[in-house]
């Protein structure tokens, strides 16, 4: 009976290790959440206006660029997966890859050939143990992302896009990211980027009943688009970077309670089991004890006679 209540006392030890490791881990992902939701609001702003100034030239304009303009037939596509470098948050990025992997299996059966870029080591630790081809990855940083971050991450997709597919260029950019609602909340998504469809870009430039207005431009719109558009991309990866970094640290937030709150339940029943068996110890021990005070009795009682 001793050796099981060893054994209880130091489950008790461990999973008491444990529980300060994740609590530590979830105040972590709380402070982090809270600096990640302030980078998505001040990020917005900047969006906004760049797509209102995007959506005014391919609107009042009659240019066709490869940045706006939808080919007759979509032969190659890429998609842009992001994930976390880390993991301990729940479903985070097994959520993420199944989007994009159900969005993979679309394009595919629409006749496309699918390029995959990757953000974060648990996206690209996935695809290379199955041996899928990654055209390009970046890691390191989905933390704590930076403008710096998403220029990087664009310039390969912009330069793909511009190409002609004969020489490896693509026909449409996908993302796919998780997009942070609520502490509770967060939602895998995939978006297509290019080329831009104007009339649901305007919607969301736009508030309802407002008129984009008229512009001249200088040297041309085709100059001014290829200027603008390179931006848009950066800052719509950006945001989607910012936005995955958020939920992943509510994600993590969420998971670290639930694990904190799981090994103080454990840690009650572990101790009641400890207490059960201090006490089957204590009454063995009394036993033993009126055992041998009773044999002791009846044998002194013996010899007397």
């Amino acid at each position: 009976m001793g050796a099981q209540l060893r054994v209880y006392k130091r489950r008790i030890r461990s999973v008491t290790a444990t529980k300060k490791i994740t609590k530590a881990m979830e105040m972590i992902a709380a402070s982090r959440v809270v600096k990640a939701q302030r980078k998505v609001a001040a990020s917005t702003p900047y969006a906004r206006e760049l797509t209102r100034a995007v959506t005014a030239v391919g609107t009042g304009s009659n240019t066709k660029h490869p940045l706006t303009t939808q080919a007759e037939t979509v032969t190659r596509s890429a998609v842009l997966l992001l994930t976390s470098d880390r993991g301990l948050a729940g479903a985070f990025n097994s959520n993420a890859i199944k989007t994009a992997e159900q969005l993979t299996e679309r394009l595919e059966r629409e006749g496309q050939e699918v390029e995959i870029y990757i953000v974060g080591r648990r996206g690209v630790a996935h695809y290379n143990f199955r041996e899928r081809k990654i055209a390009e990855s970046w890691t390191g940083f989905t933390d704590e992302p930076t403008y710096a971050d998403a220029k990087k991450v664009a310039a390969p997709l912009i330069e793909a896009i511009e190409k002609d597919t004969a020489e490896g260029g693509v026909d449409e950019l996908h993302i796919v990211f998780t997009e942070f609602v609520s502490m509770m909340t967060q939602t895998a998504l995939d978006d297509r980027l290019l080329p831009l469809s104007l009339e649901e870009v305007a919607k969301e430039a736009a508030p309802q009943g407002e008129i984009l207005p008229l512009y001249d431009f200088e040297p041309s719109a085709e100059d001014v688009l290829d200027a603008l558009l390179p931006r848009y991309v950066e800052s719509r990866i950006y945001n989607a970077l910012l936005q995955s970094a958020a939920s992943k640290h509510a994600a993590t937030r969420r998971a670290m309670k639930s694990a904190t709150d799981n090994a103080g339940e454990l840690i009650e029943t572990l101790s009641r089991l400890a207490n059960a068996a201090r006490q089957a110890e204590i009454t063995q021990e009394i036993s033993e004890i009126v055992g041998g005070a009773s044999a002791l009795a009846d044998a002194t009682a013996g010899s007397d006679r």
